[in-house]
């Protein structure tokens, strides 16, 4: 089921129930411009490349940079996180902000999806009523027609669905890289983790079959991409659906061996489903790169139990010892909570031990807040700011020490980089590229002298429909592309990057190998190439050749077996 509110005030006046199947299409809505506003996680990137995707496909235009800067746009989409800290002060800052704009450009639309949007409701439009559109996790593909809607009204459309009505990667896609790629093999998660409003606002995982997961990364791959990460919220328990328990390690394996693709990494899996099967595959399968982010949360078993996290400390701890003892260039990374209800000093004094024993090379640290719907938000024994403040310095402290201790171990090792287009906020001054070695380490890449940074120039395609023949970054003197790998020495390291300035040495290591994800870039931003909205005879977008932003529709399976 799924409750549509129209609603001119804040106050709600009338609710009606809406179906998949009696979903109209939206009229095209030509020449409107649109930008899309992501808050949160990889899943919410991703759940926004299909937002885009949608808006294409129904006529919208993206905004220019200037444009979009600006946020001088006919409809501008904010997708919301409800786990992360202040989620909602973020988004009302955002409305609060957006006022003046929308009463300067008439016609303009606000949409509000996501995590927030699906626990808040219609009182998004309630605290917010210039809002038009406020839509949940579950039901993206609403979008186009709730705008037409609440334009053709002049009424605000909120429609949240109580469960998944359509599997988002069947929706149509706009990726914001060429080079590399998200697909998700599920959605929602089945744990109880006591912190966590995910299960509530995503429901029960449900899982897609692994013909339909290999024939998107086919697709990603025909279109130029050369890595892919697999997203789940669970990864790993990926296959509970439909009774398989090492189905994640086979999606590995088959997912590995698709022809051009060169990278293929996962997110987020939990320990408790952690398997040696999927260990076997990581180490086996040559395009899986060597690394692994495994959420630890806390080292104290007590608080783990209050977390209901299901495993304990050394358990953990195994599971990294054998992944490094298959694959002992992983780097691995983690989520760790400060401050959980009832979080004593020797429960604290645990979780050092065991960052101490990981040696992480990086970790997303957070101190504990309460998620109001959540069950650790009602336990006694809340710790205050000022105690939960000093914790996570200690723990920030330690972490940063080891992470240097980790990168700097890299100097001296040649790692091949797979050129990024926005990595490095300083790239620009210091003449730099940047992109991710094999293991995920952010490298900031000096250029040989004389070389320049590739501009997105103009190119044409030839009459067969080739490939550019010219292209940015193909000059002798021309810096690699965007997703072209380098292959460099570490020359220095700070505890978050590392820096080779190798290609600045007479005779040092700057070995290009250009690729067809740089091909793919350079084509993209020679504007010979018009979008793609999965409608190609193939149904999996890659019917032009090269490539423009890629937009993927309903992949065909044909006779692969699922």
């Amino acid at each position: 089921m799924s409750t549509t509110v129209s609603s001119p005030e804040p106050a709600l006046i009338g609710v009606a129930e809406t179906t998949p199947a009696a979903r109209p299409v939206a009229p095209a809505s030509t020449g409107r411009t649109y930008l899309v506003k992501t808050l949160g996680c990889q899943m919410n990137v991703h759940d926004s490349e299909h937002m885009a995707g949608m808006l294409e496909q129904a006529g919208y235009v993206a905004a220019s940079p200037q444009d979009a800067a600006a946020e001088a746009v006919d409809v501008l989409v904010i997708n919301t996180c409800a786990v992360r800290e202040n989620a909602a002060g973020k988004l009302y800052g955002n409305l609060g902000r957006l006022v003046p704009i929308k009463r300067a450009r008439p016609g303009m639309q606000i949409a509000v999806g996501g995590c927030l949007a699906q626990k808040d409701r219609a009182g998004i439009v309630d605290r917010a009523p210039w809002v038009d559109v406020v839509f949940g996790t579950h039901n993206l593909d609403a979008l186009p027609v709730l705008l037409e809607r609440a334009r053709h009204n002049e009424q605000a459309a909120v429609e949240i669905a109580e469960s998944l009505q359509v599997f988002p990667s069947t929706l149509p896609t706009r990726r914001e890289s060429v080079y590399a790629g998200w697909v998700s093999i599920s959605v929602g998660c089945n744990n109880t983790c006591t912190f966590c409003i995910v299960p509530h606002l995503r429901g029960k995982e449900r899982d897609r079959r692994p013909g339909a997961i290999l024939a998107e990364i086919e697709a990603l791959v025909g279109q130029g991409a050369i890595e892919v990460t697999l997203l789940g919220q669970n990864v790993n328990s990926y296959g509970v659906e439909f009774g398989d328990r090492g189905a994640f390690a086979k999606l590995l394996r088959a997912a590995g061996a698709v022809e051009g693709l060169e990278r293929l990494r996962f997110t987020s899996p939990h320990p408790a489903s952690f398997t040696d099967d999927v260990i076997a595959a990581m180490a086996e399968t040559p395009t899986v790169m060597p690394q692994l982010h495994m959420p630890l949360q806390s080292g104290s078993d007590r608080i783990l139990r209050a977390m209901r996290r299901s495993y304990r400390s050394d358990k953990f701890l195994g599971i990294l010892e054998r992944v490094r003892a298959a694959m002992p260039d992983a780097a691995i990374t983690t989520d760790i909570i400060v401050g959980f209800p009832g979080e004593t000093e020797a429960d604290f004094a645990e979780t050092l031990r065991v960052v101490e024993a990981a040696r992480f090379a990086s970790a997303f640290t957070f101190q504990y807040s309460p998620r109001p719907g959540t069950p650790a938000a009602e336990l006694p024994e809340q710790l205050p700011k000022a105690v939960v403040q000093e914790r996570y310095e200690r723990l920030t402290a330690l972490q940063d020490r080891i992470a240097l201790e980790e990168m700097q171990a890299q100097v001296g090792r040649v790692v091949e980089v797979l050129v990024a287009e926005s990595e490095g906020r300083k790239d620009e001054a210091s003449h730099r590229i940047s992109g991710r070695a094999a293991d995920n380490r952010l490298v900031h890449l000096a250029l040989p002298s004389g070389t320049s940074i590739p501009a997105k120039t103009s190119a044409t395609l030839p009459d067969d429909g080739s490939q550019a023949s010219a292209r940015p970054g193909d000059g002798p003197h021309d810096a690699p592309r965007p997703g072209d790998l380098v292959a460099v020495t570490v020359t220095r390291a700070a505890p978050h990057y590392l820096v080779a300035d190798s290609g600045l040495e007479p005779g040092g290591t700057f070995e290009v190998r250009r690729t067809r994800a740089g091909d793919a870039w350079s084509v993209r931003w020679s504007g010979a190439v018009e979008h793609s909205h999965g409608a190609d005879p193939t149904g999996c977008g890659t019917s032009t050749g090269a490539v423009g932003p890629v937009l993927l529709g309903l992949p065909t399976l044909g006779s692969r077996p699922s």
